[in-house]
This record gives C-alpha cells, sequence and structure tokens, in this order.
C-alpha cells in the first residue's frame, strides 16, 4: 500500500520514501551577492537554519539583512535522503522547508536574525503558514550550537509574552539542534530575486519582538 499522507500530520521514519542517494543541488552561486551557497562556509561565519513558510520569501528577508555572509534554501528535519521539491508537498518525507543562514557574528547577532524571524511570520499556526498549508510550512528555528538553542529558546518565551499581551496563540514552532539539511532545486534558490513578481506569502501578525 502507498501511505497517502494527512498534510497536517508528520510521517513517520517507516512512512517516509526513501529518497536517493545523489544530493539534487551540487553546486550554485547566489543570485544576488554571486557568493557560492555550498557549504563548508570559512570558521568566521555561523550557521542557523530557519523555517517559517514558504522558503521563497523567507530567504529574501534574510539576504537583506546586513551581516548575513550567503543564505540558501532547502529541506531539513525529515527523513528522506536528497528529498526533491515534489516528495517534500507529497507530506511524505516530514520535511520543513528552511533557510541556511551564514551569518558573521561579529556583524550580526543571533539575537536580531531572530527578531526577524519572530516577526515575519505566524509562528502560532503549527502545519501551515496562511494560505500555504502542509507539515513543509511549519514553524521551525534548527540550531548548530547549545549556545544557539539556548538563545532561541530564550526569544520564544520572550515572543510568546508579546503573543500573548496581543490576544494571540501559544507558538507552535519547532526548536531543536540542526539536522541534516539538503539544499533544494538550483530554481527555488533566490526565487524572488529571479522572479521579482513571483509569490510570497510571507507575513507576521502585527505583534513587535
Amino acid at each position: 500500500m502507498i501511505f497517502q499522507p494527512s498534510k497536517s500530520q508528520l510521517p513517520t521514519p517507516e512512512q517516509a520514501l526513501p529518497g536517493r542517494a545523489d544530493a539534487i543541488l551540487r553546486s550554485a552561486v547566489h543570485h544576488v551577492n554571486h557568493t557560492n551557497i555550498m557549504r563548508p562556509f570559512a570558521d568566521k561565519y555561523d550557521q542557523i537554519l530557519l523555517g517559517l513558510g514558504c522558503f521563497w520569501g523567507a530567504e529574501k528577508l534574510f539576504w537583506q539583512m546586513p551581516g548575513v555572509f550567503v543564505t540558501a534554501v532547502g529541506y531539513a528535519a525529515g527523513y528522506t535522503k536528497n528529498p526533491t521539491y515534489q516528495e517534500v508537498c507529497s507530506g511524505q518525507t516530514a520535511h520543513n522547508e528552511v533557510v541556511l543562514v551564514v551569518y558573521d557574528p561579529e556583524l550580526v547577532s543571533l539575537e536580531t536574525l531572530l527578531v526577524a524571524f519572530w516577526e515575519g511570520h505566524d509562528p502560532t499556526q503549527g502545519m501551515r503558514q496562511g494560505n500555504d498549508a502542509g507539515t513543509q510550512y511549519r514553524s521551525g528555528i534548527y540550531c548548530l550550537t547549545v549556545e544557539q538553542l539556548l538563545i532561541a529558546e530564550q526569544s520564544k518565551v520572550h515572543f510568546q509574552e508579546k503573543l500573548s499581551e496581543a490576544g494571540r496563540a501559544v507558538i507552535t514552532t519547532e526548536l531543536m539542534g540542526m539536522p541534516a539539511f539538503y539544499y533544494a532545486e538550483e530554481y527555488h534558490q533566490q526565487y524572488l530575486s529571479k522572479n521579482p513578481g513571483g509569490y510570497c506569502g510571507l507575513g507576521g501578525v502585527g505583534v513587535k519582538f
């Protein structure tokens, strides 16, 4: 039998598609700043993965921020190896659409990035973001270090207080250590730079951090 997933329910590892051994994307240059988007990066840079709905608009939010060295979009926090976009959208991989943000901590703090994250989307919607429904649109912060995770947890508590004061719901954001990250297809990378009039569902709830 073929597993038919619910768009709002994550599959188990046993239900997930197996994927493939080869990466979907092996090389790419950032369409905006012409920097190599592929790992590894110089030691002076920190990395974090952020999921806040459709990754097209989310990536643009971060590539515009001073201190961000480079960004890329991809899939994380699932089970399928090297998934395709179609597989992720099927609900059978458990992956989230995320932005890899590579930043210089001497120029921009993680706290500043997280302010943009919290204010840039609605972190209370569970397996959706606005009209985009599905497990790949869930809110998530995926940290490379314990220090990052502590900062993220503190920021979550702070923003929940602000949301509660505004009569908003409880945050559903997934916080965890950094899982495997699989680069998305080349046409997804910096999509809104290549397609300025393209779809962008990014939007906050009007609550300031």
